[in-house]
């Protein structure tokens, strides 16, 4: 890892425009389950079933109670170390944005101001009915709107939606133009999230993938890591402190 890490920091300290992927693995190291993995109701069906605009029109039922546990879970989840060294790199113009996968919120919580947020967001819902927008709190109790009791549905994009228009067409033209794209936690097989990494590539920029498991675009990538995401930016951290930038100094865990 530290010979990986070390180029990763060195491209760093000259990079004048470094672009964060962040995918789920950026988020289980805070402790949020997978909801693919989930027991329970969301055993007996798929995602694609549970958290679709069909279900949402046919089986709402079924659809706010997925949700509802997965805004719940959200309740006791702080910001990891991962997390807390991208926003002070941010701060401190290492990078220049982040585009993520997570719908979960953790980057701004911790301060990251430049986030793009392809799939939408869990910490709010909105009224099929009226559009009113709510606070996702309380949501596995209150799936109905109090304005006009419509259907409640939480502001991410379903399967069976596109993905926010602006939102994507940014991404694309921070990928096309950065001299760096570094993916966190992501195993690049949703589309078409996952041609940002390689759009970055073929139009002269680094790839560097951090991610436990292989993805499709590692041979391609100028550096692979399977490792701890935290782990890793901590190290190149420090490694960025031996080039002239201070480290963060952030807490562990």
């Amino acid at each position: 890892m530290s010979t990986v890490a070390a180029n990763l920091a060195k491209k760093m300290a000259s990079s004048r425009s470094t672009i964060v992927f962040t995918g789920a693995g950026m988020s289980t190291e805070s402790g949020l389950p997978d909801f693919r993995s989930s027991k329970g109701l969301w055993g007996q069906y798929s995602p694609e079933e549970l958290a679709s605009t069909e279900a949402l029109n046919r089986n709402f039922e079924n659809f706010a109670a997925f949700y509802g546990e997965r805004v719940k879970a959200l309740g006791g989840i702080e910001p990891n170390r991962g997390h807390r060294i991208l926003a002070d790199w941010e701060r401190r113009g290492l990078v220049q944005a982040i585009v993520t996968q997570n719908v979960d919120g953790l980057h701004q919580a911790v301060g990251s101001r430049a986030v793009y947020e392809l799939h939408g967001t869990l910490r709010e819902v909105r009224c099929q009915s009226c559009s009113s927008v709510f606070p996702a709190e309380g949501y596995e109790s209150r799936a109905r709107c109090g304005s006009c009791g419509g259907k409640l549905r939480p502001a991410v994009v379903l399967f069976g939606e596109m993905l926010p228009e602006r939102t994507l067409s940014e991404s694309i033209d921070l990928a096309s133009t950065c001299e760096l794209f570094i993916v966190l936690g992501s195993s690049l097989l949703v589309s078409p999230a996952n041609m940002l990494p390689e759009r970055a590539k073929r139009n002269g920029g680094a790839l560097y993938i951090v991610n436990n498991t292989e993805t499709p675009l590692d041979g391609m990538a100028d550096g692979v890591i399977h490792t701890s995401i935290g782990e890793v930016l901590a190290e190149v951290d420090g490694l960025l402190a031996e080039e002239g930038h201070p480290a963060t100094g952030t807490p562990k865990g």
